[in-house]
């Protein structure tokens, strides 16, 4: 058994999920909401917490198990990062796709990294939010592939701005895997003892809701349509039962750092947390899966034209022959490149293309090229 390491970039999906207020709430529950916290809990006045998005795609992080083909006796949620665009809605049709982006080798001995991507829209056509998960596959490492580069979350040598306490019971993971996680490694004992563990360990994902409750609690109470972005490392297995810490440090203007410790022995259980909080971005119309081809894009209205496009969703192709506005000299492809270099240093997508669109038959050619150059890279 090994990686199949031909599924990086190959689309996965689309997968869908419909639900209903009660798994919103069956979630809140899973992860340690009560009378207390009725805006989760109460179909009546009922709010999504924002950590419910991963647990409510799981089948999709199945498929990235499948597709990776890992080996499932050494899978562990390595990091997650969710970038919120719009509040979840309290029901409704998810639909989700996505793809492999990275492997990475940690060594024979130390394991594989598997890098997913994948964006979530519900049924009313709007982009809710965004996933990239890592999942650290013990058993899969030394396949000759490349290490995962460092990254470090600076956190303030001074005290947590918050410290929040909180007591998952002995059957917490019993309460949390009816939300889709039934992975045997947190029900079965035979199977936990099998993959190295004394007993079935808590959901990675199970405290990792805990976590977002406490940073809602903290710097956004009652408000968790103002989350932005949830970033995380899980560090260390936690088993049920255990109480647990969230320590939350303020950063900046709608931003914090967070990590979350075992608060018998402080191991830190996850790490390297960033949390940002706003207001809602205002609606605004959106172009996601179309192209958008833009003639005279490498410069004036038309570079400000294929730039806002694409900030709004729309793929796009920067059409520019690279004259001087009187017509006069040779073409260069200077503007074009540049264009759409400004365009994916913002996280979209963009080619370049440099024929004369007003010849005979030349714009359906432009559109024909650009269609075929995003299918072969996989934005198709």
């Amino acid at each position: 058994m090994a990686l199949n390491l031909e599924a990086v970039g190959k689309p996965i999906g689309p997968v869908s999920k419909d639900y209903t207020w009660k798994d919103v709430v069956l979630y809140a529950l899973g992860v340690g909401s009560g009378s207390s916290e009725l805006e989760y809990c109460y179909e009546k006045q009922l709010k999504v917490l924002p950590s419910f998005s991963i647990a409510a795609i799981f089948d999709f992080l199945a498929h990235i198990g499948a597709t990776s083909n890992v080996n499932l006796a050494g899978i562990l949620h390595g990091e997650q990062r969710l970038i919120f665009h719009r509040p979840i809605p309290t029901e409704g049709k998810l639909t989700t796709q996505g793809k492999i982006i990275h492997y990475y080798d940690k060594g024979a001995e130390k394991g594989a990294l598997v890098v997913a991507e994948s964006d979530t829209y519900h049924s009313d056509g709007q982009k809710l939010f965004t996933s990239i998960m890592t999942i650290f596959s013990r058993l899969d490492g030394g396949f000759g592939g490349e290490n995962a580069p460092k990254e470090a979350v600076v956190f303030p040598n001074r005290a947590p701005d918050f410290i929040v306490d909180a007591h998952p019971s002995a059957s917490q993971p019993l309460i949390y895997r009816l939300s889709g996680d039934i992975f045997d490694l947190h029900v079965n004992p035979d199977f936990a003892k099998m993959a190295g563990f004394e007993k079935p360990i808590m959901h990675g994902l199970c405290t990792h809701g805990y976590a977002c409750r406490a940073l809602i609690q903290s710097l956004v109470p009652g408000a968790p349509e103002k989350v932005r972005r949830m970033d995380c490392r899980f560090t260390k297995t936690l088993y049920p039962g255990v109480p647990i810490q969230t320590l939350i440090w303020k950063t900046g203007e709608g931003k914090a750092v967070w990590r979350t410790i075992n608060a018998r022995t402080e191991a830190v259980v996850m790490d390297n947390g960033v949390f940002e909080y706003g207001d809602v971005p205002e609606e605004s119309i959106r172009f996601e899966g179309r192209v958008a081809v833009i003639t005279g894009a490498g410069a004036g209205l038309g570079r400000v034209y294929a730039l806002e496009l694409a900030r709004r969703g729309a793929k796009v192709v920067v059409n520019d022959l690279g004259s001087a506005r009187d017509g006069s000299g040779q073409g260069s492809s200077a503007p074009a490149d540049q264009v759409v270099r400004e365009i994916q240093a913002i996280g979209a997508e963009a080619i370049a293309n440099y024929d004369n669109v007003a010849t005979p038959g030349g714009g359906k050619a432009i559109i024909q090229t650009a269609l075929d150059a995003l299918a072969m890279a996989g934005s198709l």
